[in-house]
C-alpha cells in the first residue's frame, strides 16, 4: 500500500473557527470606526474590522437574551439590557461589568442611546416609558410619559446644547421632548408606518426620516414643518444625509442641494436628491441577480441598518441574511464583508493558492468564500436555489458547484485580486443535482449526480480560464440512468478514467470514463444496508471507499468489487469520507457531530474529533495535507491542524495533570481534609467542582461550623472566586441554598470595607441582589401556603369535635412532626428531671391497659395537650392523648377540665408520656411510647 515510513497522524487541534457572531439586532460601530458590536443572543460581541475577528464578548450571567445595547460617542461604555429588566455597564475591553442596575421599566428595554458627551443615556420601553440616565453621577434624570406601545427608536439630537430627544413609537410618530422641561414638545406626524431611522444635517436645523411605508420625509426643526416627503417606493430600514463638502459625483450627486442615501427591502442602496425628490443613483447588484417585478417581503438581499463612518468615507449595511457589507465612498464599492450567521453548513472546501480561502455552501442559494486570514467573506450570487456541494479542482483556483435549481455551475478566483466570479453554467437535470466531482489531472470535466437518477458528465471548454465577462453555457458529454434512487455522491479517479457513484439504493457504482460518447458500467458494490452519502477513490491503491447511513465504512477492491474492511464507530450516519496520509488513513464525519481519524492498516479509530453539535456535512483536506476543514448543520466552519508529537505531549501532559488532581481532591474529600480540597477545587477554575466540595461540608457532621471554619481559612483571591462562584449559583433555585450559606459566612465575619476591595465584589453584590429577591419570594409564598394547609388541617381534625367546643377556639400553628405531651400518674419523673424511656413504641396491649387505667382514674388525669397549645401553639393538640389513636374529641374535653383541677402538689409523682405524630403526608394517627 503506501510508504511505511510514512508518519500516521495522531492528532487534529482547532486552528480557527467561524462561528455565528450575529443573529438580528442592533448593530453599532464605535466611534475610531475599528470596531463592530452586534447582539447575537445572550452575548454582544465585538468583531475587529482590520482582522475579522471577535475579539471581545460581553455576556449577561443570567443567560437571559439582550433585548438593546449602546456603546457611548467616546468608545469607552457599553450599556446592555435584558429580558431580565437590569442594566449592565461593561468595561467591554476587560469584559468586566462595573456596575448593575434596575431598569425601572416594567417590560424590556426596546432602544438605547448615547448623547453626545456619552453622558446621558436614554432607553425607550417596551411599557411606553422613555428613561433618561446620568451614567457618571448614577441615577435617574427623567421618565419622559406618552408614548403609545414599544418606543424602538430613541435619538439625541447631535447639538446636546438644545437638550432635545427624539423618539418614535407605535403611532408612528416622531416625538421631539425637550429635556430641560421633561415635556413633549411637538409630535412630528408625516409617517403612517413604523419610522426606522433619523438623519440630521450638519447645522441641526433639518432632520430626514425613514419609515416602512415607503416614503423619507425631510424636516424643518425651526419650524418643525415636514417640508418634502420623499417616495421611495420600498419599505426603507435606513437613512443617512451624505457629506456636502465631498466629490460625490460617482454616485449622482451633481448639486450643492442636499443628498440623502436609503437602504431597504430591495438590498440596494439609492442616492436621493432632496429638493426634486429624484432618484440620482441606484446601486448595481450584478446580472447573476434576477430582479423580480414584485418586491419579496422575505427577499434574503434586503437591508436593515445603514451605518455611516464619516472618518473613512464608508457606509456599511447589514442584510436581512445577517451579512455585514463595507461599502467605500465614493464609488460604493464593496470593501469588506462579514458573515454574521452561516445558517446550516452543507459542504466547504479549501480554495486559492496556499488554501489561503475556503468556499463554503450553507442553506441558502449565495456561496461565500471567506479568506482565512481575515474572516473577510465574498457572497457569491448565481444560484437561484440552496446550494447542495462543492467540488475544487486540483490548482485550486477553479471550482464547481450544483443546486437545487438543477443547475452546475464553474467558478475561478482571480490570482491577483481574490475575487471570484462564475465562468460558466449548465443546467440539463430533472431535478435537483446533490452532488458534483471534478477532473483530477486537469481541468477538463465535471461530473454530476442528481435526484433524477442520473450522473452527467459535462465538458469545460478549452477557453475557460481566459473567458471574460460572459457566462460560458455548459452542455453535457454523456447522461446515464446510473441508479433506481437519488445519487448522493460521485467520485473521479486520479487518473481521471473511472467514476463511482453512490445512491440512496444502498449501492455503489464503478463506471468507466474511456468510453467515448458516454460512461460504461464495471460493477456494483453492496453490502451496505441503507443508502450510501459518501464515495472517495485512494490516492494511492485501487480500493474505493465508501460511507453509508448504516453508520458504517467500507473499502473495496476495484478488481474484484469485493469488500476489503468496515469500520464501525459513529453512531449514526456517516455522512463524508476522504484519505490523508497518503492514503494510509480515512477521515470520516457523521451525523452525531463527530470526526473520526481512521488508521486502515489497524482498522482502529486514533482520533475523534468532537466540535460540533450536529450533522457534518463539510470535510475537506487541504493540499499539503496538513490541515482539514469542517463544516456543520450547527452554523460552525472549524479549521483543524496536525499537531507535532511535541504538540501531542504537551497536551496529554496537561490532561493528565487534570486527572491527577482530580484524584488528589477525590482522595482529600475522602479523608474530610475540606480545607485542600476546596483550595484544589478553586485553583482548577472549576465551579461545578467547587459546588461538590461546598455540599460534602455542607452534608457532613456540625455541616455549617465546618463551613464557617473552612471559608474563613482561604485566601483572599480563593474568597473572590467563590464570591463570583456564588454569583452563578445564586441563579439557579437548585443551588441557590449553598451560594446563601457561604454568603451568610462571607458577610458575617467579613467588614464591609474588605470585601468591596474584592475584584468585581460590587458587581458581583449587586447581581446577588435580585435573585435573592426573587427565592425569599418564592420561600414566602411556600411558607404562606403551607399555613393554609395547616390551617385546613386543624379544620378538618376539629370537624368530629362536640358541639361545646366553641368554633373560635384557638388552633394550633406549630409544625406537626413536633411531638406533645401527656403526664401520666403511674410512672414517675427521674431525679433529674428527664423521661426515662423504654426505647420501644407501645404496642395493643399497651393501649388497652391504658385504656381501663383511664377509665378508673380519669378524674385525676393530666393531659399536657391543652398546655401545649395555650402556650406553645402546638398543632398536635387535636390527637387523641394517653390512648393513641383511639380517643376522641370528648376525651380531649375532660381533659382539660382535669387539668386544670389538678392539685400542683401531685405534678412531682407524674411522669411525661411521649406521643410521636407522623409528618402530615402520613396518616393522621400517633404512636405512643412511655418515658
Amino acid at each position: 500500500m503506501a510508504n511505511t515510513n510514512l508518519q500516521f497522524k495522531t492528532n487534529y487541534v482547532v486552528d480557527s473557527k467561524i462561528e455565528p457572531f450575529y443573529k438580528g439586532g442592533k448593530v453599532q460601530i464605535s466611534k475610531d470606526e475599528n470596531y463592530i458590536f452586534c447582539t447575537c443572543g445572550t452575548r454582544v460581541n465585538v468583531l475587529e474590522i482590520s482582522t475579522g475577528k471577535i475579539v471581545h464578548t460581553v455576556e449577561h450571567e443570567d443567560q437571559e437574551d439582550i433585548t438593546s445595547f449602546a456603546l457611548s460617542c467616546d468608545d469607552e461604555i457599553l450599556v446592555t439590557a435584558s429580558r431580565a429588566l437590569l442594566l449592565k455597564q461593561w468595561d467591554w475591553r476587560q469584559a468586566q461589568c462595573t456596575r448593575s442596575w434596575r431598569a425601572i421599566h416594567t417590560v424590556p428595554v426596546a432602544s438605547m442611546t448615547f448623547d453626545s458627551t456619552s453622558t446621558l443615556l436614554a432607553t425607550g420601553g417596551c411599557d411606553g416609558t422613555i428613561k433618561l440616565w446620568d451614567v457618571v453621577k448614577q441615577y435617574c434624570t427623567h421618565n419622559l410619559k406618552g408614548s403609545p406601545g414599544v418606543v424602538h427608536l430613541v435619538q439625541f439630537h447631535p447639538d446636546i446644547s438644545r437638550l432635545q430627544l427624539f423618539s418614535s413609537s407605535q403611532d408612528c410618530g416622531i416625538r421631539l421632548w425637550d429635556l430641560s422641561s421633561s415635556k413633549c414638545v411637538c409630535v412630528l406626524q408625516s409617517h403612517y408606518s413604523a419610522v426606522t431611522s433619523l438623519s440630521f444635517s450638519p447645522d441641526g436645523d433639518t432632520m430626514v426620516s425613514s419609515g416602512r411605508d415607503k416614503i423619507c420625509t425631510v424636516w424643518d426643526l425651526k419650524t418643525k414643518k415636514a417640508k418634502r416627503a420623499v417616495p421611495v417606493y420600498e419599505a426603507v430600514e435606513g437613512v443617512v444625509m451624505l457629506p456636502v463638502d465631498e466629490d460625490l459625483s460617482q454616485i449622482g450627486v451633481k448639486s450643492k442641494d442636499m443628498h440623502f442615501i436609503t437602504a431597504g427591502s430591495k438590498g440596494e442602496l439609492r442616492v436621493w436628491e432632496a429638493s426634486t425628490a429624484r432618484c440620482v443613483y441606484a446601486q448595481t447588484l450584478g446580472s447573476s441577480l434576477s430582479a423580480s417585478s414584485e418586491e419579496e417581503e422575505d427577499d434574503p438581499r434586503g437591508l436593515t441598518h445603514l451605518l455611516h463612518l464619516p472618518a473613512s468615507s464608508r457606509l456599511a449595511t447589514v442584510t436581512a441574511e445577517h451579512n455585514i457589507v463595507l461599502y467605500q465612498l465614493p464609488a460604493l464599492s464593496t470593501q469588506q464583508q462579514f458573515v454574521g450567521y452561516n445558517d446550516e453548513v452543507l459542504d466547504v472546501k479549501f480554495l486559492g493558492k496556499g488554501d489561503s480561502h475556503i468556499v463554503v455552501a450553507t442553506n441558502s442559494s449565495q456561496l461565500k468564500v471567506f479568506e482565512l486570514l481575515t474572516n473577510s467573506c465574498q457572497i457569491l450570487y448565481g444560484h437561484t436555489d440552496t446550494v447542495l456541494s462543492l467540488d475544487v479542482f486540483k490548482k485550486g483556483s477553479l471550482f464547481a458547484s450544483c443546486a437545487k435549481d438543477r443547475s452546475v455551475r464553474v467558478w475561478k478566483m482571480d490570482s491577483d485580486s481574490g475575487q471570484v466570479h462564475c465562468v460558466a453554467q449548465g443546467s440539463n437535470h430533472a431535478n435537483a443535482v446533490g452532488s458534483i466531482t471534478c477532473s483530477r489531472m486537469k481541468a477538463s470535466f465535471v461530473v454530476s449526480g442528481s435526484q433524477d437518477c442520473t450522473v452527467k458528465v459535462w465538458d469545460l471548454p478549452a477557453d475557460l480560464s481566459t473567458a471574460g465577462a460572459e457566462i460560458q453555457q455548459l452542455t453535457p458529454r454523456a447522461t446515464e440512468k446510473a441508479h433506481d434512487k437519488d445519487v448522493n455522491s460521485v467520485a473521479v479517479s486520479p487518473n481521471d478514467k473511472l467514476l463511482a457513484s453512490g445512491s440512496q439504493d444502498r449501492t455503489a457504482k464503478l463506471w468507466s470514463l474511456a468510453w467515448e460518447g458516454g460512461v460504461s458500467l464495471l460493477g456494483v458494490f453492496k453490502g451496505h444496508r441503507r443508502g450510501v452519502w459518501a464515495v472517495c477513490f485512494s490516492p494511492v491503491d485501487q480500493v474505493l471507499a465508501s460511507s453509508s447511513a448504516d453508520g458504517t465504512t467500507k473499502l473495496w477492491s476495484l478488481q474484484d468489487f469485493s469488500c476489503l474492511k468496515t469500520f464501525e464507530g459513529h453512531d449514526a450516519s456517516v455522512l463524508k469520507i476522504i484519505f490523508v496520509s497518503r492514503g494510509t488513513q480515512l477521515l470520516t464525519s457523521g451525523s452525531d457531530g463527530l470526526v473520526k481519524l481512521w488508521t486502515i492498516k489497524t482498522n482502529e479509530c486514533v482520533k475523534t474529533l468532537d466540535a460540533h453539535q450536529d450533522k457534518v456535512w463539510g470535510l475537506h483536506s487541504s493540499q499539503k495535507d496538513n490541515k482539514i476543514v469542517t463544516g456543520s448543520a450547527d452554523s460552525n466552519i472549524t479549521v483543524w491542524v496536525d499537531v507535532t508529537e511535541v504538540e501531542l505531549a504537551e497536551e496529554q501532559a496537561k490532561q493528565e495533570d487534570q486527572i491527577l488532581k482530580q484524584q488528589e481532591l477525590s482522595n482529600l474529600l475522602h479523608e474530610k481534609k475540606y480545607l485542600k480540597a476546596l483550595g484544589l477545587a478553586i485553583s482548577l477554575d472549576q465551579p461545578h467542582t467547587v459546588l461538590n466540595v461546598i455540599k460534602a461540608i455542607r452534608q457532613s457532621e456540625n455541616g455549617h461550623e465546618l463551613l464557617e471554619k473552612t471559608l474563613l481559612k482561604l485566601r483572599v483571591d480563593q474568597k473572590e472566586s467563590l464570591l463570583r462562584y456564588c454569583v452563578v449559583w445564586n441563579t439557579n433555585a437548585r443551588n441557590c441554598q449553598n451560594a446563601q450559606a457561604i454568603l451568610q459566612v462571607l458577610l458575617t465575619h467579613l467588614q464591609p470595607e474588605e470585601l468591596l476591595q474584592y475584584q468585581g465584589a460590587r458587581a458581583h453584590l449587586e447581581g446577588l441582589i435580585p435573585y435573592t429577591e426573587r427565592h425569599m419570594l418564592r420561600i414566602g409564598n411556600l411558607l404562606q401556603a403551607s399555613m393554609f394547609l395547616n390551617y385546613m388541617w386543624q379544620k378538618m381534625r376539629v370537624a368530629g369535635a362536640p358541639a361545646s367546643m366553641g368554633q373560635d377556639e384557638d388552633m394550633d400553628t406549630t409544625p406537626l412532626a413536633q411531638p406533645f405531651f401527656m403526664i401520666d400518674k403511674e410512672k414517675g419523673m427521674g431525679s433529674d428531671g428527664e423521661e426515662k424511656q423504654d426505647g420501644e413504641d407501645s404496642d395493643g396491649g399497651q393501649d388497652e391497659d391504658l385504656v381501663k387505667k383511664e377509665e378508673d382514674e380519669e378524674d385525676n388525669e393530666v393531659s399536657a395537650t391543652n398546655k401545649s397549645t395555650n402556650n406553645n401553639n402546638n398543632n398536635n393538640g387535636g390527637i387523641a392523648n394517653g390512648k393513641g389513636a383511639k380517643t376522641n374529641g370528648n376525651h380531649h374535653s375532660e381533659s382539660e377540665e382535669s387539668s386544670e383541677e389538678e392539685d400542683p402538689e401531685e405534678e412531682d409523682q407524674t411522669t411525661v408520656k411521649v406521643v410521636k405524630c407522623l409528618p402530615v403526608s402520613s396518616a393522621p394517627e400517633c404512636q405512643t411510647s412511655a418515658s
